[in-house]
């Protein structure tokens, strides 16, 4: 796995990333989560040694620097421009291969895989912006390795691009890879992330599953109806859940819809709705990140 620990990075007075440790685990994709100027890319140049800072980053177990194969065991995408603007996508792969010691077989196969085959020899200087990721994520998978760091790849990618996207690094985790990969579509991470990592201002919010934060929000709950409404409210109070009355039933915080069903079946209340109502990552990133935005919009009335 990859182990962060204790990252830090200051500009003169301003602590831009303020001791942040994580791990981003194996066969997994971690999402990377912050409001703008978090730290994020800087946190991510921190983890690569391309900033100074304090804290050390490993990749199974030794520094980046001491990685024999470097580009076969991370692959980057920081800059969805990184590439001189008259080379061909084949020839700035080719270069990379080389220096990479990749075979320059696998240029056209990452060429083929981010769907960039057909433009292969025209200069990329006019490439759109979904485009030019394209061929940084090709980059970045080319030496076929064990860890991707990826900033915003999904930024100007289409529909088709994002959907695409997110099925192949939740197919690429799978492999036994792991992917550490941010975002500001916080629906896509919900939709491909099984871990998520969360900061603001530079400081560790959050570093846990996406089943467990979306679980633990107070937004999160379950949703009951009964013609035995308050036998079962009740029973819930005495579980000390916190119930409040919704919709003609009970929303109930606290537990889980097998808690829920027991206790109904132990007290023979009868159900006719029983589901569970998790919030929305967007709710519990807005909550975890509620007053360490570092940019906020004013909340006048366009005029």
């Amino acid at each position: 796995m990859i182990i962060a620990s204790n990252l830090t990075k200051k500009y003169r007075k301003k602590v831009a990333v303020d001791d942040v440790s994580f791990k981003v685990e194996n066969g997994k994709v971690t999402g990377f989560l912050g409001p703008n100027g978090a730290g994020k890319s800087t946190t991510m140049r921190l983890m690569l040694g391309l900033d100074n800072g304090g804290g050390k980053t490993i990749f199974d177990g030794h520094p980046l620097t001491e990685q024999r194969q470097p580009a076969k065991t991370v692959g980057i995408l920081l800059e969805a421009k990184a590439f001189h603007p008259t080379r061909s996508p084949r020839n700035h792969l080719k270069i990379l291969a080389e220096a990479g010691g990749v075979p320059l077989s696998r240029v056209d196969e990452v060429l083929e895989i981010v769907g960039l085959k057909d433009v292969a020899k025209k200069k990329p200087g006019k490439f759109s912006l979904g485009m030019s990721q394209r061929l940084g994520i090709a980059a970045a998978i080319l030496g076929e390795p064990k860890y991707l760091i990826l900033d915003e790849p999904a930024n100007g990618l289409d529909p088709e691009g994002i959907a695409w996207l997110r099925d192949f690094l939740k197919d690429y985790a799978d492999k036994g890879n792991a992917v550490f990969v941010s975002s500001h579509l916080l629906s896509e991470i919900s939709q491909m992330a099984d871990n998520v990592v969360v900061i603001g201002r530079g400081k560790l919010i959050a570093d846990t599953s996406i089943a467990e934060l979306v679980a633990g929000n107070k937004r999160s709950g379950v949703f009951v109806r009964s013609p035995k409404l308050q036998v079962l409210e009740q029973a819930l109070a005495e579980k000390k859940a916190t119930v409040t009355k919704a919709d003609g039933g009970l929303r109930v915080a606290g537990v889980s819809t097998d808690i829920v069903g027991k206790l109904a079946f132990a007290k023979g209340v009868p159900l006719y709705e029983l589901s569970a109502h998790n919030a929305s990552l967007e709710d519990v990133f807005l909550d975890l990140t509620e007053g360490s935005e570092e940019y906020t919009a004013g909340k006048g009335k366009a005029k």
